[in-house]
């Protein structure tokens, strides 16, 4: 009979063996596992160098691109303002509104690049430039994954590791930690989700990101210390902001707003656009006809379009065998790349019932707004076309459907002719129209209606090259608009000599965009200035 001892020894025996087996096995599982591994990392990394071997030529977009302030074209205001905001001993969050292409990317890295070496300055040499696109940023409200703030991939993620198998959570810094000692951009800030919105404001102010984890406990032991210290104390974030934006102020959150300093860059005009051309056309290595550059303004309203027209056209020239860009390689390209000539205002002839005023468009530039008014004996009655009659509005307490503003201001107008100029209106039928096909809105072509309606009651013509804003006010008062710089660069492109702008929003920085600037506060003074200072009282015949 066999004894328990006997199959006891067997038994463990036959465990041991088992045992050496799977180890055995393992190991060289292990060893065929790492080996293979060895081999395919080598041989993707000898892929990607010879990836990197390889390289086109630089594009013109590159070799173009401004590598000092002073071949930034157009926007030396801009410029100085940010200077002031960025250079200082404390450098402030900012927010840069403008259109597309007009360098506010490469004015804000050259701005970080002098700073470094500015003794003053907090920013080191190892400053950060760290640029996120908010158009198209991915966040995860699970914090799973979140490039801008970072993240905490937990156990059950794919990509937590070693740490995973641990148990531990990770914590991943995001674009306000990288940016730290250094300047985050965050181009089209404006898109940015409210929820990542009011996480980035706390973030301004603690100068820290705190990150959770359902998986984190403070009592952990297994937790390493670091891990600890980043639950406990956040990741540190001390950056200074940049947003830009294509969109109004008004569209921009009051909060962010009130955080940062606001800086302007306006759009090119055709003269600037020519200096940008002939740049290009230097920098790709190529001569052109005297007229190219005129050509190009006509198809191109900012930097990046018009170094693109260029690279195209060397491109057509070099196929021709010729080093010389001529005016029938720019029309080639803008036939074939479906480029529509650039409506550029201009100011609309003297004459009687017409005014120049000005506005700010939904993309925040100014253009000259002009208003036509013509008047006949009649009964009193007021037609107006080319404005928002009604306007809907939200508030708390639903929404509110009032009368346009620009509707507002021409029935203003006509009170003040009967009022303060002794115009019979009862006895005088208005019309008055906006041309151009879009809707206008807002209080500040108050003047210009006034204006224009006064032209056409007297039958006497503005002043020739003559722009106008400001809203008027019932006792004749001019009253304050905004976005009077956006309006006046306007008119400056347009050709504008004389511009009439409320006395209330006077600032020296106009004097220098138009010849003959008058800040005035009165609707009499409006009239005895912009029509060659004959007495308002003259009336119609």
């Amino acid at each position: 009979m066999i004894s328990l001892s006997f199959i006891l020894i067997v038994s463990q025996l036959i465990f041991c063996l088992v045992a050496i087996i799977y180890f055995s096995t393992a190991i060289k599982n292990n060893r065929t596992s790492v080996k293979t591994i060895r081999l395919s990392s080598e041989k993707e990394r000898a892929e990607l160098v010879r990836l990197r071997s390889i390289s086109l030529t630089e594009p013109l977009s590159e070799k173009a691109r401004p590598k000092s302030l002073g071949e930034i074209v157009g926007q030396e205001q801009g410029i100085e303002a940010l200077r002031a905001a960025l250079m200082g001993e404390n450098p402030q969050h900012v927010i840069i509104y403008g259109p597309p292409g007009v360098g506010k990317t490469a004015v804000c890295r050259l701005i970080l690049e002098e700073a470094k070496h500015s003794s003053d300055s907090p920013f080191k040499a190892a400053a950060p430039f760290v640029e996120m696109d908010c158009a198209i940023l991915q966040f995860d409200e699970r914090n799973i994954a979140d490039p801008l703030m970072g993240s905490v991939h937990d156990p059950i993620y794919q990509g937590a590791g070693a740490y995973g198998q641990a148990g531990v959570p990770r914590p991943k810094p995001g674009a306000v930690t990288r940016a730290h000692g250094g300047i985050l951009f965050l181009d089209e800030i404006g898109e940015l989700h409210p929820y990542q919105m009011n996480r980035l404001l706390k973030v301004l102010e603690d100068r820290k990101v705190f990150l959770t984890s359902s998986y984190y406990s403070s009592e952990d032991d297994n937790i390493p210390p670091y891990i600890h210290d980043v639950f406990k104390n956040g990741l540190p974030a001390d950056f200074r902001l940049v947003g830009a934006t294509t969109r109004q102020p008004s569209e921009i959150p009051e909060a962010l707003r009130s955080r940062c300093r606001e800086v302007f860059f306006s759009p090119l005009t055709a003269s600037q656009v020519k200096k940008i051309a002939e740049g290009s056309c230097r920098k790709a290595g190529f001569g052109f006809e005297e007229k190219v550059p005129e050509l190009v303004s006509e198809y191109c309203e900012n930097g990046r379009n018009t170094v693109n027209i260029i690279q195209t056209a060397a491109s057509v020239a070099k196929l021709a065998g010729r080093r010389i860009i001529n005016r029938e390689d720019i029309l080639k390209v803008a036939d074939f790349g479906r480029y529509s000539p650039v409506f550029r205002q201009r100011l609309s002839d003297a004459a009687v019932g017409v005014v120049n005023g000005l506005a700010v468009t939904g993309g925040g530039s100014g253009c000259v707004l002009p208003v036509e008014a013509v008047c006949a004996k009649g009964s009193g009655a007021l037609n107006i076309t080319g404005v928002v009659e009604k306007e809907e509005l939200n508030s708390a307490g639903g929404k509110i459907i009032r009368r346009g503003t620009a509707y507002a201001s021409a029935e203003n107008a006509l009170t003040v002719l009967g009022t303060l100029f002794g115009i019979d209106v009862s006895k005088l039928d208005f019309h008055v129209n906006f041309p151009g096909g879009v809707p206008v809105d807002g209080p500040s072509a108050g003047i210009a209606i006034f204006c224009a309606m006064y032209s056409a009651a007297t039958g006497k013509p503005v002043k020739e090259k003559t722009v106008m804003t400001g809203e008027l006010g019932l006792k004749g008062d001019v009253l304050a608009v905004g976005g009077v710089f956006e309006k006046l660069s306007a008119g400056k492109a347009a050709g504008a000599e004389t511009a009439i702008i409320p006395k209330s929003v006077y600032s020296e920085k106009y004097d220098s965009l138009i010849p003959r600037l008058f800040s005035l506060s009165t609707i009499e003074e409006v009239v005895n200035t912009v029509f060659e200072n004959k007495k308002a009282t003259d009336k119609i015949a």
